[in-house]
């Protein structure tokens, strides 16, 4: 079997993470191939706990044969609710000592065709990270007024024409409803560039991607629930992918909010529960040598105050 995903920024996020000591409690929130998770417990100390989020499936067969390690299949945003039943069950209701996420999308989802993530394959326009749920790249592109299908390119893909994109796909779709990623990429040939045409595909495919499967709204709930599960002191590490998660992380850590805007107390003091820590990290060239995926990578890290 084809390695599942290889983690980013593997050594630079997990020393990112550790506080004082590895016997306390940490967080995967994207477990994904277990290549961060596996870091992880390879450092914790035998009284050490990890728990980790996948919503999945498929990524549930990666998981190592550690009674540390407790993977839950479910979507991060959830991560306050279940971290801190957890916590109570176990008698340690203070927080956890470290958050971890790596955003971005598994290889295995991008790489096996019938998930329906890349252009690269004529396979079903599906996009669900979690195929239980109902709701598809399908039905958001047959389903959707072109004025939500161009928001959707504007806001989550930066899509160059994304209002051409809109029409193109309306015209297409009153011909034959739009099923594979194939009749996709050939709504939009018009406007897809000779030159580069996959880079543009690309911003298709994550806007519709992120629509699917609630992506911002999901780390904007994650962002929130991590915050309230960490001690005092706890590390929050974030690995984005793309500009828009980026900006949400780094107005999060900023302000406690994804808008960037500070309240302050009765003392001008920021309410912020977080405080930046450091510069932002992107991977070595050496690793994007290894990693092409990697490319895009930037890591931001955070304390709880």
């Amino acid at each position: 079997m084809e390695e599942y995903h290889k983690a980013v920024l593997l050594q630079e996020s997990v020393s990112a993470l550790v506080g004082s000591e590895w016997d306390g409690v940490y967080v995967d929130a994207t477990f994904g191939g277990g290549g961060h998770s596996r870091e992880i417990l390879k450092k914790l100390s035998p009284k050490g706990r990890l728990i980790a989020f996948d919503r999945d499936e498929d990524a549930l067969q990666n998981k190592p044969d550690d009674e540390r390690l407790l993977l839950i299949h479910h979507n991060f945003r959830f991560i306050e609710n279940f971290v801190k039943a957890e916590l109570n069950e176990r008698g340690d209701p203070d927080g956890v000592n470290g958050v971890l996420a790596d955003l971005g999308v598994s290889s295995h989802q991008f790489d096996t065709a019938d998930r329906g993530f890349s252009f690269r394959f004529d396979a079903p326009l599906d996009m669900r990270m979690n195929r239980e749920c109902e709701k598809t790249a399908q039905d958001i592109v047959n389903g959707c007024e072109p004025e939500k299908l161009e928001q959707i390119f504007r806001l989550y893909g930066e899509v160059e024409n994304s209002r051409k994109a809109a029409q193109l796909i309306e015209r297409a779709r009153k011909e034959h409803e739009i099923v594979t990623t194939g009749d996709l990429n050939r709504a939009l040939e018009s406007i897809t560039p000779a030159v580069a045409g996959h880079k543009y595909l690309a911003k298709v495919y994550q806007a519709l991607r992120i629509e699917v499967n609630d992506e911002m709204r999901s780390l904007e709930k994650m962002l929130e629930g991590a915050a309230a599960i960490l001690k005092t002191g706890g590390r929050l590490v974030i690995i984005t992918y793309h500009s828009l998660e980026d900006r949400m992380v780094k107005n999060f850590f900023k302000s406690g909010n994804i808008a960037g805007e500070v309240e302050k107390d009765l003392y001008g003091r920021s309410k912020a529960p977080l405080k930046p820590l450091g510069k932002m990290v992107c991977p070595t060239e050496a690793e994007i040598g290894q990693n092409t995926r990697a490319r895009s990578a930037k890591m931001r890290v955070a304390v709880k105050l």
